[in-house]
């Protein structure tokens, strides 16, 4: 079960936190993967690591909020693998402020990547998949992208609209054997959000309000993803997984 083998996924996002553990743990279950993210260094460290796997790997360097720098993506891909079977549609960036407070630049950076970027990709890969008639679209979403908080304004709008964008693919592309569907995370401590998410006060406020007391690990977000990859989920499209330890469900 949860065989990969020979599937080609594109992962943004994929050099640091959930986007490079996902990667890993697709890699681990026999896919190739474009590694992708604005640093090309850092898309050529992962590259490395994977193909010591002993899987293929092409490192991309992109700006997924523009449209030409997709599109190179996408046919880079095309030229050296000749398909795309899985998306991991991941990047996404967060700033914190009360409401008042956030600047027009702050809303667009997030809502520019978070949304507009994760469309971008989307539309893009899809065309493709549809003349493949066939494909897998994961959405990294949000617990915020179903419920409210604090603070976090354009991160709430962003990942709803995923969610959203998540639902109306997965209707439009469902003729054509493409599965899109979404992953909502809860808290997981990755090395980006480790020193504040360690905090005493923040971490009562959040294990608090989590119904399993813990907060969730990247694997278990891996591993989520690679089950709504593999055939296992042939069923499924237009679902929103969330794990997050309960929160969504109070």
């Amino acid at each position: 079960m949860f065989d990969l083998t020979g599937k080609v996924a594109i992962v943004t996002g994929a050099t640091k936190g959930l986007g490079y553990s996902i990667a890993m743990a697709l890699a681990e279950s026999g896919a190739n993967i474009v590694v992708v993210s604005r640093n090309e260094d850092d898309c050529k460290r992962v590259t490395e690591e994977i193909k010591n796997k002993g899987r293929k790997s092409l490192a991309h360097s992109c700006d997924i909020t523009k449209k030409s720098m997709v599109e190179n993506l996408v046919n880079e891909t095309i030229n050296e693998f000749g398909k795309i079977d899985i998306l991991i549609n991941n990047a996404g960036i967060a700033v914190t402020k009360p409401a008042v407070d956030l600047t027009e630049d702050d809303w667009d950076r997030v809502v520019n990547t978070n949304l507009k970027g994760v469309f971008l990709v989307a539309q893009t890969v899809g065309k493709r998949m549809i003349e493949q008639k066939n494909g897998r679209i994961i959405n990294i979403a949000s617990m915020f992208g179903l419920v409210g908080d604090k603070n976090i304004l354009p991160y709430l709008c962003s990942k709803g609209g995923v969610i959203q964008m998540t639902r109306g693919l997965a209707l439009e592309w469902a003729k054509y054997n493409i599965l899109v569907n979404a992953i909502a995370p809860g808290y997981v401590i990755t090395p980006i959000n480790e020193k504040e998410l360690t905090q005493e006060k923040v971490q009562n406020y959040i294990l608090g309000k989590t119904p399993l007391r813990r907060f969730g690990t990247p694997e278990e977000i891996a591993g989520a993803a690679v089950y709504l990859a593999s055939d296992e989920a042939g069923y499924l499209t237009g679902s929103i997984l969330s794990a997050d330890g309960g929160w969504t469900a109070q």
